[in-house]
């Protein structure tokens, strides 16, 4: 591993020891995808092989098949311990994207998140978000503050100066905290090769065709690639000027559509 990766791996690790220490009742909300899969492995890392708190999805009921039959069994063959939160009223009353993308994103992740924080007395949530991604994840800190009602205030940050996280909180104000904040996407990929992680197979390209991100099916869409290996998928960064988030329908929906959605709690 070169030293660049050692010194991001080293800050998340800082970071992720800080939560488990000071915080009550944590857990990591892990999506499947591949920056939730490093936070997981950096967890493990953290703690001598071991992942000292549990994980969280949020099942919309709209992800492909193929991403629940990989959770399940990555689970199993990990041991690792799983809450799937869902919103199940607004499933049965016919909540889908032909509702209007915000609209569906909002009741089907981020109340179900919230109802899932609640019923599981969740008072800190390590979240795989990178700062280069897009613009309003930009804008977080390493650790975030929220609301009773899990809003996120992005025009009154806490200041974070010389590694001084605001973790000194009372137990009942729930933290967001985000320990892979620093990386970027291709870095996110090149650890994946130096440390040979197990990553979800929608990755790697099918038919001329590969996921960059991942999501529910109907809002998620592949692009044309041909990279079938971790070491293509480098190489294909390297040369590539489209955004990692170009195939994600909401954020298209709207000016700042992620952002408001971010506002009430989404990840």
């Amino acid at each position: 591993m070169d030293k660049k990766l050692k010194d991001l791996e080293n800050e998340s690790i800082f970071v992720i020891r800080e939560a488990y220490a000071k915080t009550k009742d944590l857990a990591l909300l892990w999506s499947m995808g591949k920056d939730s899969t490093v936070l997981l492995h950096l967890v493990k890392k953290a703690f001598m092989g071991h992942c000292p708190v549990p994980l969280v999805h949020v099942d919309e009921s709209y992800e492909p098949e193929e991403m629940i039959a990989w959770r399940d069994d990555y689970v199993k063959r990990h041991g690792l311990r799983l809450i799937v939160g869902q919103n199940k009223k607004a499933l049965a009353e016919g909540m889908g994207p032909h509702m209007g993308r915000l609209i569906c994103c909002n009741a089907l992740k981020t109340v179900a998140l919230h109802e899932t924080v609640k019923e599981h007395n969740i008072q800190a949530l390590m979240v795989g978000i990178r700062r280069d991604e897009e613009g309003s994840r930009g804008k977080e800190r390493v650790v975030s503050p929220r609301s009773s009602g899990g809003d996120w205030n992005y025009k009154d940050q806490p200041a974070e100066i010389w590694h001084h996280f605001n973790l000194h909180v009372p137990k009942s104000v729930h933290l967001r905290i985000h320990p892979i904040l620093h990386w970027n996407e291709l870095a996110i990929w090149e650890y994946i090769a130096s440390e040979s992680i197990e990553v979800i197979p929608l990755y790697f390209a099918r038919e001329g065709m590969r996921y960059r991100s991942l999501g529910c099916a109907p809002c998620t869409g592949a692009f044309p690639s041909t990279a079938s290996s971790v070491e293509e998928i480098i190489e294909e960064l390297k040369q590539s000027k489209d955004s990692e988030r170009a195939g994600r329908a909401h954020d298209k929906e709207e000016t700042y559509a992620l952002q408001k959605l971010r506002s009430t709690g989404f990840m």
